[in-house]
């Protein structure tokens, strides 16, 4: 008898070539998705709550003003925005509870107490990079993005989730194995940035379009 080869081996009746030699190929596909977009980012990321529930949106508008009067600056140390409120800066507000929710009275009490509060950071950066607010303020980005003069929160949140808009606490997703969390900056984003050929300003003022310190050398960010 004729020895046929696989491919009419596997064949209908109508001479169209059947999908069983290819069903175990699909069907690890679809295992593969699954298991690279759900299981594995569930079983890598763990979600955790701030220790007590905070609004940034309702202290935007009714106790503040800006993002300095919580979060300080450090002119110092060349940074901004570089470190956590302490309850000693909540303190003229919270002495007295401002509502009867749990979060509020709890936080009371540790403010009389003597106690912080354990807050955690969305968006910890790796300890090898070193970010400066203050290179990425207002007033030097402003020189070439006037759209963001109307709307300084607009360009935080080029790279800071919009908290401002969020009516409580976000939840955080950590890697359980760096520790680091979804919202921490990849080189990728800050790139779109640095790594920009057109991104230059006239440093001297004398009309002349010189390099930004936004360039993308390994040392401006890593040290």
């Amino acid at each position: 008898m004729e020895e046929r080869n696989s491919t009419q081996a596997c064949s209908r009746d109508d001479g169209r070539p059947c999908l069983g030699a290819a069903a175990p190929f699909f069907v690890g596909f679809v295992a593969a998705l699954v298991v690279g977009w759900w299981i594995f980012p569930k079983v890598l990321f763990t979600e955790e709550t701030q220790p007590i529930e905070f609004s940034h949106k309702t202290h935007m508008e009714e106790a503040v003003d800006s993002c300095e009067y919580c979060h300080f600056e450090d002119t110092d140390a060349g940074l901004m925005f570089s470190g956590l409120p302490t309850t000693e800066q909540c303190v003229d507000c919270h002495m007295a509870p401002l509502g009867d929710t749990e979060a509020e009275l709890e936080f009371v009490e540790m403010i009389e107490a003597g106690e912080e509060v354990e807050w955690l950071v969305y968006q910890r950066q790796p300890d090898n990079a070193y970010f400066s607010h203050m290179a990425h303020s207002l007033d030097n980005c402003g020189m070439c993005h006037p759209e963001f003069e109307d709307s300084p929160q607009a360009l935080c949140n080029q790279c800071h989730p919009d908290l401002i808009e969020a009516e409580g606490s976000l939840p955080i997703e950590v890697n359980r194995l760096t520790g680091y969390t979804t919202e921490t900056m990849k080189m990728w984003e800050c790139e779109e940035c640095h790594a920009y050929p057109d991104h230059v300003y006239d440093l001297n003022d004398d009309g002349h379009l010189d390099a930004t310190d936004a360039n993308n050398g390994c040392h401006v960010c890593h040290k």
